[in-house]
């Protein structure tokens, strides 16, 4: 008897999800309590913790009905047969297109075509309502409704001109890899990604956003001049203009070797009580790449690459689990699908751990941040950053250790040292 690959799938999904709503309803009381916790007492206003309460509170109802009935959507297409039977329909119409559907590449390209549209029509509620009313309401969304369609058309249209090369790359690979396929799967993956790493920040994301050099002046003097204390190779500095979608603030950085680039969103600026608390910001960043978290982190990615591509290699020719889940065929594209099904479990301990080794790096990075001397100015930031981005102020431990890729602002806090108290 064949193993219920399928049965098992679904019923994963389901403990999972009873799982996760169980720590969801624990995290939805902690948001329900209606004090601080005695940590942030006297350093976070009563007023922008009823704020912070209100809107993570609409958010974690919003997360109810969002996972309910994306789990239901899941359940059906699976219990149903539904991508079987949307593979055949999809071969249908490269016939009505007048193309030949054997060819695998155009078949799977007419699949993912669908995909893509029904992931936009079954996703467009959910993001308009989470941004023109929840956003919206606590003041943080700042787009229109013409700017979020014309961004959604621009992902489209990437979508359209990346995926066919990368999917036909891929086929053309596992058709023809042999022995060797994951070796060349791994290969591909990882040139691609320094292509991607290459072509966003230059020509993608300018696409989404204006990016322009921060001005000349104090701030761009008082980076510039820490960049080069720390040896870091600073060659551009950016604003970008975040606040045309929200009031949500960010930093980050990238490139390679001797060729960084720091970005600041313009909201970061603007929240930020002066050119220290920034600065600050950025020693906790560039404090990731001194301590080489980044190549520790792409170690580690490389490492998961080609464990998943070794599983995928040793299931691809299963025909018992391509028949659970509905097919007579075993294309390309459905074995890949199938397989990051059938390796849930494995994703859920992964990501648990990658969680855990990144709050380690935060709080690394904190710690290399305060040895550099910028500890009350970090903890005014995270303070300012935290209040005005209405953050969680009281969270569940479970739930934080489960979910949190960065510790709440209590235990960082409390790593960096004593706190300031807020002047009434």
């Amino acid at each position: 008897m064949a193993f219920p690959f399928l049965e098992a799938v679904i019923g994963f999904m389901i403990l999972m999800y009873n799982f996760e709503t169980y720590l969801d309803l624990r995290q939805h009381a902690a948001l329900k309590l209606p004090t601080l916790p005695r940590t942030l007492e006297g350093v976070i206003s009563q007023e922008k913790f009823e704020k912070s309460r209100a809107y993570c509170l609409e958010r974690s109802n919003f997360h109810f009905v969002h996972d309910f009935v994306t789990l239901l959507m899941d359940t059906a297409i699976l219990f149903y047969r539904i991508l079987p039977w949307f593979w055949k329909k999809s071969g249908d119409f490269v016939v009505l297109a007048g193309l030949n559907a054997e060819n695998e590449i155009r078949h799977t390209l007419s699949f993912l075509a669908g995909v893509m549209i029904w992931e936009q029509i079954t996703d467009l509620p959910f993001s308009l309502y989470s941004t023109f009313v929840i956003e919206a309401r606590h003041g943080f969304n700042k787009q229109t409704i013409w700017l979020f369609l014309k961004d959604m058309l621009k992902e489209m249209c990437l979508s359209v001109i990346l995926a066919p090369p990368i999917v036909s790359a891929i086929i053309v690979i596992v058709q023809n890899g042999g022995a060797y396929l994951v070796i060349y799967l791994w290969t591909f993956m990882l040139v691609l990604s320094f292509v991607m790493m290459t072509i966003y920040p230059t020509l993608i994301a300018p696409l989404f956003n204006k990016f322009t050099p921060l001005p000349e002046g104090q701030l761009r003097e008082k980076i510039e001049k820490f960049a080069s204390s720390l040896k870091f190779p600073l060659k551009k500095l950016f604003v970008v203009d975040g606040s045309i979608r929200s009031s949500h603030s960010n930093a980050y950085m990238y490139g390679f070797f001797k060729n960084k680039r720091i970005v600041l969103y313009d909201t970061l600026i603007q929240q930020c009580k002066n050119d220290e608390e920034i600065v600050a910001v950025l020693a906790h960043e560039l404090g990731h790449w001194k301590l080489n978290h980044s190549v520790y982190l792409f170690i580690s990615r490389q490492i998961r690459t080609l464990l998943h591509f070794g599983g995928y290699a040793l299931l691809r020719n299963s025909s018992s689990l391509f028949q659970s889940f509905g097919f007579d065929t075993q294309p390309v594209i459905i074995g890949l699908i199938i397989f990051q099904y059938t390796i849930t479990p494995i994703q859920y301990l992964v990501n648990f751990a990658r969680n855990l080794v990144s709050r380690a790096f935060e709080f690394q990075a904190d710690a290399f941040a305060k040895k550099l001397g910028y500890a009350s100015s970090l903890r005014a930031s995270l303070v300012r950053l935290q209040e005005e981005n209405l953050s969680a102020m009281n969270t569940d431990p479970w739930y934080s250790a489960y979910h949190y890729s960065h510790p709440p602002l209590v235990e960082r806090l409390a790593a960096i040292g004593e706190t300031d108290k807020k002047a009434d």
